[in-house]
């Protein structure tokens, strides 16, 4: 029934336990200690206090008549009034000391003992003290020696005796009380020694129950755990309980299981991973030997593209030139376009000064022919006028021949300014014809200085497209030779892993597992039965980079297309693509498969990498 019970709980109930004990045992301490403490008060406080006054008040009036006693002896001494004064305040001490006990509580027994007392105290202040006092002050020595000598020794005698038996009765009084007060607290001892008596026992009780529900299941689970630690897994593991050691058990039995399922697994996939290995090693050498090839030929490749690049930045800066000379040449075009213009513009003057001359001439022509008239008719009146008119006739006749040497003069400067007048117009028009024929070679010469501009453009152009490719073909080479260099990686990591999954094997093959009871799947089998074909298929597919001129269409399409600068390559990133457009392998493969999904793949995953 115990087993049932949780851990939780039976701590939380020895604790509780403890706790209570030492609660109890605190509790009966206390009221031990409580009551110790009222009887030593009752003994201080009552009996001690009742002792100690009464003794006062007796010792008081003890003086008071030793004090008159002193003065019977010389009565007639000038001190007696002082004595006597002196003698009552003894008294009056001894009547307050009296008065104090009196307040104090006391028994019936003690009660009536000290009325008794205080009867025989009033009697001798009453029958002795008083009247000896009265005669001290009479200066009556008779008196005095009388009552001194009769009267005050058997009053105080029976007063003596009376408190004595009052003495008696609170010595007794103290003594049971003490002897109670020793009987309670050795009750409250044995109490106090018996709670902790039954603590002691509930402690080791618990102790006793804890370490039966703790430490003994606690050590079973460390064997099974040390045997579990050297490999045996064969050992039953058995659940008895309910509480939390139980649970713990039952997890240690989940364990165990899983281990069996994991080791059962493990060797499954140990020897699948142990023959994939060795397919990726032989796959990882022959993907090292077409590597290298590539590079090879990429090398090559390279070193073409180096040359062409050469010649097409040399045919790039011709056609710069070209272009700079052709536009040279349109400049002069215009120039001599705009020469021609002024040219016609400076014929069209020249012609309308032409025709202004010709104006003029005939102007002049008109003058000389009116002059002639007018000569005409000058000679006629001469000839009229006789020998008086002879003079003004030759005059006349002088003018008349100037006027027609001018008129043929006119007539002849006439005939050249039409000559040269019918030349400009001819100039005009054949400067005009050449001003179209300059404009025309201008739009020509525009027209090659764009189309050689555009071939200065497109050999720029090209030529930084082959700088691209050239630098795109050299990232291959070098990315190429990553490749070389990661693949011998890949191969060495394959024989590492091959010799990892041998120490694997062997570490599997040192747990002991039981014969039956755990049903388990071998990983990896599928790719296994897979992996054989692939591995043939390798063998079998030559390489394709063992001839370098089938890889030169590539290279020309890669010149015709390639403009701008290759994106970096991700050797793992992007899937390799074999020669018929399949992947070759995953970029990532998943966790769990290793890379050994490749190996699965059809012949044709090794054909090209």
């Amino acid at each position: 029934m115990l087993n049932r019970l949780s851990i939780r709980f039976r701590l939380n109930a020895a604790l509780t336990l403890l706790a209570l004990l030492l609660t109890i045992t605190g509790t009966i301490g206390v009221i031990g200690m409580r009551a110790s403490d009222a009887n030593i008060n009752e003994i201080y406080s009552n009996q001690l206090a009742s002792a100690s006054l009464m003794g006062k008040a007796q010792l008081n009036a003890a003086i008071v008549r030793t004090t008159l006693d002193r003065a019977v002896f010389h009565p007639d001494a000038a001190d007696v009034p002082a004595i006597i004064e002196k003698a009552n305040a003894y008294r009056a001490k001894s009547e307050g000391a009296w008065k104090q006990y009196k307040a104090l509580p006391m028994t019936t027994e003690e009660a009536r003992l000290a009325a008794e007392v205080e009867a025989k105290r009033a009697a001798l202040f009453r029958d002795g003290i008083e009247p000896l006092m009265n005669a001290l002050r009479a200066h009556d020595a008779a008196a005095a020696d009388k009552v001194v000598m009769t009267v005050i020794p058997p009053q105080f005698v029976a007063l003596s005796a009376a408190v004595d038996v009052l003495d008696r009765s609170q010595a007794e009084q103290a003594k049971t009380a003490y002897e109670g007060a020793v009987a309670r607290s050795h009750a409250f001892l044995m109490l106090i020694v018996g709670a902790i008596v039954v603590g002691i026992a509930a402690a080791l009780g618990c102790a006793f129950g804890l370490h039966r529900a703790i430490s003994v299941p606690l050590s079973k689970m460390l064997g099974h755990f040390s045997a579990i630690s050297q490999g045996n897994l064969t050992e039953r593991i058995t659940v008895s309980r309910k509480d939390e050691m139980g649970a713990l058990t039952q997890g240690l039995i989940d364990m165990q299981h899983g281990l069996i399922r994991t080791i059962v697994t493990m060797r499954g996939g140990s020897e699948s991973i142990a023959s994939a290995t060795k397919q990726i090693a032989a796959g990882n050498m022959d993907l090292s030997q077409r590597t290298e090839e590539q590079a090879s030929s990429l090398e090559e490749t390279a070193s073409s593209m180096e040359e062409l690049t050469s010649i097409v930045r040399q045919n790039a800066d011709n056609a710069r030139q070209a272009s700079q000379l052709a536009g040279n040449a349109s400049d002069i075009a215009v120039k001599g376009g705009e020469v021609v213009g002024r040219v016609i513009e400076t014929m069209s003057g020249i012609n309308d000064s032409s025709k202004k001359i010709a104006d003029i001439i005939g102007v002049i022509e008109g003058i000389a022919f009116q002059t002639n008239i007018l000569a005409l008719n000058a000679a006629v009146e001469a000839a009229r006028a006789g020998e008086q008119g002879r003079g003004f006739a030759v005059v006349a006749g002088e003018v008349r021949s100037l006027a027609q040497r001018s008129a043929t003069a006119a007539k002849e400067i006439k005939e050249l300014i039409s000559d040269s007048v019918g030349r400009v117009e001819n100039g005009s028009t054949l400067v005009t014809e050449a001003g179209a024929v300059i404009d025309e070679v201008v739009v020509a010469v525009k027209r090659v200085t764009d189309i050689m501009g555009e071939i200065s453009s497109a050999s720029d152009e090209q030529s930084a497209g082959i700088e691209q490719v050239n630098q795109a073909v050299t990232q291959m080479d070098e990315v190429t030779q990553q490749n070389a260099a990661l693949v011998e990686e890949a191969a060495a990591a394959a024989q590492s892993l091959e010799e990892q999954a041998g120490v694997l094997r062997e570490a599997v093959a040192s747990f002991r597992l039981p014969t039956a009871g755990v049903h388990t799947e071998p990983m990896l089998a599928p790719v296994v039965a897979k992996a054989a074909p692939a591995a043939s298929a390798t063998s079998a597919v030559p390489s394709p980079v063992a001839k370098p001129a089938a890889r030169k269409p590539a290279v020309a399409t890669v010149r015709a297309t390639h403009k701008r600068p290759a994106a970096p390559v991700r050797p793992a990133a992007a899937p390799v693509q074999n020669a018929k457009g399949a992947p070759a392998m995953a970029a990532e493969p998943k966790p769990g498969k290793l890379a050994l999904a490749a190996v699965s793949n059809d012949a044709d995953d090794w054909e090209q990498f």
